[in-house]
């Protein structure tokens, strides 16, 4: 009896969660069209999704490039395609791993960051503050976030995607022996804008993701300092989740479907 209770309280609170998260993600996308936008928020948010973000960012992509390229050789010697690996590295890395591996990235980095933020504003009664002074904290706190994430995290998926073409580069040419004119020929061979496309559309989605549930856990927080460290951990924990889901989704309907 015990158990299923708590199955129904568990399942009662994610019906919930969904439904907040759905109503967040209404208002957010109703204020940006809500002018005049928060400039100097957005700007503020630009260098830190984006400007701070960039070393971790160009060594996972790097990191990403030479994984792929070692893992392309080893597949591919089998059918003595070896000089087809620029190919399989871009392909892989334009459509899964640039995608994801920024999502995380930036979810563990500033997901956690505006989970906190946001969290630590919820627990010292600023978001009241901020109604009380007739100001709408999704057009002030969440829309800035979300425009600033829409712009940098396609320039860090493009990084990325370019990183990873150099990091295979280096294992292609330097340690297989791959002709650098070959590499560079494969590499763009086999790309075609449908995968530039996905790729595109998954970064978009997992941003909206990422900035949605970490502002919605921040505005959930309650408990003063360890709620604000559980809204972080909830933040990162489902950003994953959510994540790794649409990239099944969009797998699925942009190539099986």
């Amino acid at each position: 009896m015990g158990l299923t209770k708590g199955f129904l309280v568990r399942l009662s609170e994610g019906i919930g969660g969904v439904g907040k998260m759905s109503m967040l993600v209404f208002s957010t996308f109703r204020e940006l069209f809500m002018f005049p936008q928060e400039t100097a928020e957005i700007g503020k948010q630009l260098y830190e999704t984006g400007v701070r973000s960039l070393i971790v960012v160009m060594i996972t992509g790097t990191i990403s490039g030479f994984v792929g390229a070692v893992q392309a050789f080893y597949q591919l010697k089998a059918i003595s395609a070896q000089g087809m690996m620029g190919g399989f590295v871009a392909v892989l890395v334009l459509k899964e791993l640039a995608p994801m591996l920024t999502a995380f990235v930036m979810a563990a980095r500033v997901g956690t960051g505006f989970a906190a933020e946001l969290g630590t504003m919820k627990v010292t009664e600023q978001i009241d503050a901020l109604k009380v002074l007739a100001v709408d904290p999704i057009h002030f706190l969440v829309t800035p976030r979300l425009i600033a994430g829409l712009i940098a995290l396609p320039l860090l998926f493009l990084i990325v995607f370019f990183l990873a073409i150099g990091g295979g580069f280096l294992v292609g040419v330097y340690l297989v022996g791959i002709g650098q004119s070959m590499y560079f020929s494969q590499s763009f061979r086999f790309v075609t804008f449908k995968d530039l496309t996905v790729g595109l559309l998954k970064i978009i989605t997992f941003t909206i993701i990422i900035i949605q549930v970490a502002c919605l856990e921040g505005f959930r927080a309650t408990g003063g300092a360890e709620g604000v460290g559980r809204a972080s951990t909830a933040a990162v924990v489902f950003s994953f989740f959510l994540i790794i889901l649409a990239n099944l989704v969009l797998t699925a309907v942009f190539y099986f479907i």
